[in-house]
């Protein structure tokens, strides 16, 4: 595992859960909104070991409830499973943040039990996809993921961040009728952590992105995330 970063406490990346949350490095895809880009680029270097991850879990337990684990791109990491495996084992409930490129491991993940929660970015509409995400992607692979998690029993929200340059409205409704019958769609206002992969990017004003929520729960429960 390429673990980049560990936050010892979250109240917030992990719904209804007291938890920490691991951070991988590297990433499959360039999106220019992407507030991590020091995880996304950093693929060589000094990485946090599992084995330091699972120590310090060791100290946690019937303190925190579960583990989140985000990036970068978690399943780019070809011992993800051995890692949530052995999470597990300790007792600990797993949410899982991925971008829906790998849907076999992340079907594999979910039929051994290994994550509890998952939560998928939906980048943007299909057409815009590519540009959305900085590089060329497979939007089977993007389907298949989508389905598996609508079909199936694991706890999900399906996610997108929304940037003015890159979504409207006419965008908002395409996905949304795109993932209709899904049980929770979040619209999470752009911030500028001050370390993004592209430049130019700004956020929606607050009520367009309440507008953009108004127009999605049509076709499917939707609500706006990141606005106080």
């Amino acid at each position: 595992m390429k673990i980049g970063g560990l936050q010892k406490l979250t109240l917030l990346d992990y719904p209804g859960k007291m938890a920490c949350t691991v951070f991988t490095s590297g990433c499959n895809l360039r999106c220019p909104f992407c507030h991590n880009a020091g995880l996304v680029t950093h693929i060589d270097g000094q990485y946090i070991t599992s084995e330091e991850v699972l120590d310090f879990l060791a100290t946690r337990k019937n303190k925190l409830e579960g583990m989140c684990l985000t990036g970068g791109e978690p399943l780019l990491n070809s011992d993800v499973a051995e890692f949530l495996y052995k999470v597990k084992q300790m007792g600990f409930s797993v949410k899982l943040d991925t971008n829906g490129t790998f849907p076999e491991l992340l079907e594999s993940i979910i039929k051994d039990g290994l994550a509890d929660y998952v939560a998928m970015d939906i980048k943007n509409s299909a057409d815009k996809y590519n540009l959305t995400c900085g590089r060329e992607v497979n939007m089977r692979n993007i389907l298949k993921s989508v389905e598996l998690l609508k079909c199936g029993k694991t706890d999900y929200e399906f996610r997108t961040t929304v940037v003015r340059q890159l979504h409207d409205e006419e965008d908002i409704e395409s996905i949304a009728k795109w993932l209709s019958g899904a049980k929770v769609w979040y619209l999470q206002q752009f911030v500028d952590s001050g370390d993004l992969i592209g430049q130019g990017m700004s956020a929606w004003e607050e009520d367009v992105l309440h507008r953009f929520c108004a127009t999605a729960q049509k076709y499917l429960p939707t609500f706006v995330r990141g606005i106080e």
